[in-house]
């Protein structure tokens, strides 16, 4: 049984200080930048192989965050002011939230209280930041490739729904642009090689964001709309070169109001995808596989199963990993068809990981054991 993660990889405290500059708009040292990344890169897919990751990648290392980073390469971006912006099962615990606050004020990190905003029309621009992303990479695994390598890029909703539109007539037109402009990421990553995986807490995190106030149709007339426009932004791209990655927010909250996944997946399987990364190694989802039993797969589709929880300094035991993607192999019927995977990414924003780094290395080193324990069982 394979393994990959959700893209995210702890990075060095020196190169958080300058993506933290970066994402302020305040200028850096080009070539002490690229300097850091290049030896990020290095290590992370070093350390990647290290612990038995089959579908590596370069952890996003050079970006700022999971998604702000576009800013840097669209036009129509400016600078945004603090952002209100919450979730609902934070609100209804104020007493968590003041422990949140407490935790999240000390800390060296890319800060996503204050979002880039839509000013002028989105396109995207030069292609040369993808395109040193890519050959990066490519070159650190010419010799000793990985089983498989991916890129992550953001999709249309999460840009549109964080970063606020102040020039578009309708929302709509604002995430039709967006599309259009991740298209051109998107196509440039599977044509230099890398499965394309689009990140998109969206679809399922909004509903006690965006619309947490707003009834359940209403969200999932979003969804819709942001499936919609994944598959205009990947039209013509092989589906079984893009995953697509959904969960209810990398953070250790309460989750009262996450959305259910019964309610999802007939939305998520209109998308022209090969596969599905879906969180269940939290205590809030684990007991979702079952609904891979009622609704199944798409016949062409693999499961990335979220077997790793990256919210808590917790390792996960290899038996506790093995016992879910036993679980969740049985419920999709093909163990052939599961990819044993982490709910999330460990640094989704530069320097914003509540996992030391050290056990999120032990965690992976625990998803490679119980894979090949699972990979006993069931094969």
């Amino acid at each position: 049984m394979l393994t990959t993660h959700a893209g995210s990889l702890p990075r060095p405290p020196g190169l958080v200080r300058l993506l933290k500059s970066v994402s302020q708009r305040v200028i850096v040292d080009d070539a002490e930048l690229e300097t850091a990344i290049d030896a990020a890169v290095i290590a992370i897919v070093d350390r990647q192989r290290s612990v038995g990751i089959d579908i590596g990648n370069d952890g996003e290392q050079g970006r700022e965050s999971f998604f702000t980073y576009v800013q840097h390469r669209m036009t129509g971006f400016a600078e945004g002011a603090e952002n209100s912006r919450t979730w609902k099962d934070i609100d209804d615990f104020p007493g968590f939230a003041e422990i949140r606050r407490a935790q999240r004020s000390t800390a060296d990190q890319v800060t996503l209280t204050r979002p880039p905003v839509a000013v002028a029309e989105v396109t995207y621009g030069d292609t040369g930041a993808i395109d040193a992303e890519c050959g990066r990479l490519s070159r650190r695994l010419a010799d000793e490739p990985f089983a498989e390598a991916f890129m992550s890029s953001p999709s249309p909703g999460i840009v549109a729904a964080a970063m606020a539109n102040r020039f578009y007539p309708s929302f709509d037109e604002y995430l039709g642009a967006v599309g259009a402009a991740l298209s051109v990421e998107y196509r440039r990553i599977v044509e230099s090689g890398f499965v394309l995986q689009i990140d998109a807490p969206d679809l399922a995190m909004e509903h006690h964001g965006l619309f947490a106030d707003r009834p359940l149709n209403e969200f999932l007339g979003f969804v819709e709309r942001v499936v919609d426009t994944i598959n205009r932004a990947t039209e013509g791209l092989p589906a079984d070169r893009v995953r697509l990655h959904v969960c209810w927010g990398n953070y250790g909250g309460p989750h009262v109001h996450d959305i259910p996944l019964r309610e999802l997946l007939p939305l998520l399987y209109q998308a022209h995808v090969g596969g599905l990364l879906v969180s269940g190694g939290n205590p809030r989802h684990e007991h979702e596989y079952r609904e891979f039993e009622r609704q199944p797969l798409p016949d062409d589709w693999i499961l990335a199963a979220g077997v790793i929880d990256t919210t808590t300094n917790y390792v996960e035991h290899p038996d506790v990993v093995a016992d879910r993607l036993e679980r969740v192999a049985r419920a999709v019927g093909d163990p052939t068809r599961i990819v044993a995977c982490t709910d999330c990414g460990f640094d989704t924003a530069a320097g914003f990981g509540v996992v030391d780094p050290e056990v999120a290395w032990e965690k992976l080193r625990s998803l490679r054991e119980g894979a090949d324990r699972a990979t006993d069982r069931l094969f």
